[in-house]
């Protein structure tokens, strides 16, 4: 995970990345679109707006879906919000 700017330069990085599980792809699109949306191979990136929405999910998400990422995941949704042109990247194998 990542923040990146409009230019691609690297803002922050997180410690640890997300373990992908199958838990993920069993997550509920119409409670979980962000998260849905997220595949191990690819790129997916979150905006300042889908943020918000994205840190909703990580209060609900399921324990199997649950470890050291979401802490680091929350703290670079902070970084996002707090500057502008900002953007979290979850960055695919």
């Amino acid at each position: 995970m990542q923040v990146r700017g409009d230019s691609s330069d690297v803002v922050a990085r997180a410690e640890c990345g997300l373990q992908w599980t199958s838990a993920f792809g069993d997550l509920n699109p119409g409670l979980f679109p962000m998260l849905w949306g997220l595949i191990p191979y690819g790129d997916a990136v979150f905006n300042h707006r889908q943020v918000s929405l994205l840190l909703a999910e990580l209060d609900r998400l399921p324990a199997a879906c649950g470890g050291d990422w979401v802490g680091q995941a929350r703290k670079l949704c902070q970084v996002v919000e707090q500057g502008s042109h900002r953007y979290l990247w979850f960055v695919g194998d």
